[in-house]
């Protein structure tokens, strides 16, 4: 692998990274309601799933999703209503006044099943996203010269998205953890709990429809 074709990928990653997404979503909101290292929990989660397609895109994923098109489309009908029902999960979440914004002390100390919840739910937001899936299948093997030595080349490539995307995740938690101060009032909690549903049914929507 060439310099250039290694910094051609960081650059395109580094924009498909920052695009808003189901991830990036989840990932500020989680850290604007329970704080940042709790956060990195949905973050674990999300990076799980993503390695892991990277990995069977290594495999052939590639491959299968053009041989068979079918696949894609019950992928991602299936990511389309698991982030319908995260979205409606979230717009009717409770909500109370409370004097003081969510802190990462708080956060670290949350009992040992609502970190396993708050992974898989990072898991499979991750793992629905279609944007995550055709990176994995159509865009991350474009990098990987057949005739050298594929095993480097994947993981070099590997170690540069991993970077990059959690680089961004720390920067939408950052974001989330600011509002964290203005979700005090539960009138504010609960428009900030309507809109991030909205976002999420209006990201099922739009990933039902695309062709």
């Amino acid at each position: 692998m060439s310099l250039q074709t290694w910094w051609l990928f960081v650059m395109m990653t580094f924009v498909v990274s920052a695009t808003p997404g189901p991830n990036m979503l989840l990932v500020m909101s989680t850290s604007a309601r329970q704080g940042l290292r709790t956060a990195v929990i949905s973050m674990a989660g999300c990076m799980t799933s993503l390695m892991l397609m990277l990995g069977l895109s290594a495999a052939g994923l590639g491959a299968l999703l053009q041989a068979f098109p079918a696949v894609f489309d019950a992928l991602r009908l299936v990511g389309a209503g698991y982030l319908a029902y995260l979205g409606v999960q979230v717009w009717r979440s409770p909500v109370q006044e409370t004097t003081e914004a969510p802190t990462d002390t708080t956060a670290a100390s949350a009992p040992p099943a609502n970190a396993w919840a708050l992974y898989r739910q990072g898991a499979l937001v991750a793992a629905s996203n279609p944007k995550a899936i055709l990176f994995a299948a159509a865009f991350f093997p474009q990098f990987i010269h057949p005739e050298q030595p594929q095993l480097l080349q994947f993981a070099i490539l590997l170690g540069t998205f991993a970077v990059i995307e959690v680089s961004w995740y720390f920067v939408y938690a950052a974001s989330g953890k600011k509002l964290a101060h203005y979700l005090r009032r539960a009138s504010v909690m609960k428009t900030f709990n309507r809109v991030t549903g909205g976002v999420f049914v209006s990201f099922a929507a739009l990933m039902a429809s695309t062709r």
